[in-house]
């Protein structure tokens, strides 16, 4: 072969291999990019909303995975709902999840978990309403992670709700050998399945 007709065909492959790259990245979205919350896509909500069977008052972020890497961060419109990854509410708003106020949601990380986590903010929980449950979650001083049933579903609804995954760092079903924090999960999971919706 001629050295002008290898250059040619070297070329053509490039061009293929590049093209091949692009289309895989625009297929996996997500995977191409560094995919943290600040880069990720979001909508502000203008008025109140129902995602997630929770109703949502105006100005609620809500955060997206992102799917292409040329997608915007700021959205004019909510996205799929099953991209959804975060719920967070304007400082000094929250909304009662348990009898708790809360100031956000987050979608479990690992895909392969059907949950998510839930933050607190027990210093606006007023003393008459506390409860077996929110003392309990509040000794924990962290999150609280719920398995669910249906993904779609991320209120407190108690027929949804299968178990407690941890509370905080400090008690975790992951560690099954240890039977006091086993303890305190059901003892915490009973408690919540006697709250009033």
């Amino acid at each position: 072969m001629k050295p002008k007709t290898i250059f040619i065909l070297l070329g053509i492959l490039i061009l293929i291999i590049i093209g091949c790259f692009y289309a895989y990245a625009w297929a996996l979205g997500s995977m191409w990019t560094l995919n943290t919350p600040d880069e990720n896509p979001y909508y502000i909500s203008s008025k109140p909303l129902v995602i997630k069977n929770i109703s949502l008052p105006a100005e609620t972020k809500l955060t997206y995975k992102k799917r292409f890497f040329w997608e915007k961060n700021e959205q004019s419109k909510a996205l799929r709902e099953e991209d959804l990854t975060d719920i967070s509410f304007k400082e000094g708003v929250s909304i009662d999840w348990g009898g708790v106020p809360i100031t956000s949601i987050t979608r479990f990380y690992n895909s392969g978990m059907k949950g998510y986590r839930v933050y607190a903010d027990f210093n606006s929980l007023e003393e008459s309403k506390e409860t077996p449950f929110s003392k309990l979650w509040q000794s924990c001083n962290g999150p609280l992670d719920i398995m669910v049933e249906h993904t779609t579903d991320w209120s407190f609804n108690k027929k949804n709700i299968l178990d407690i995954a941890s509370c905080s760092i400090h008690y975790q079903r992951s560690f099954k050998e240890d039977i006091k924090q086993q303890k305190f999960l059901d003892y915490l999971f009973s408690e919540l399945m006697k709250t009033k919706d």
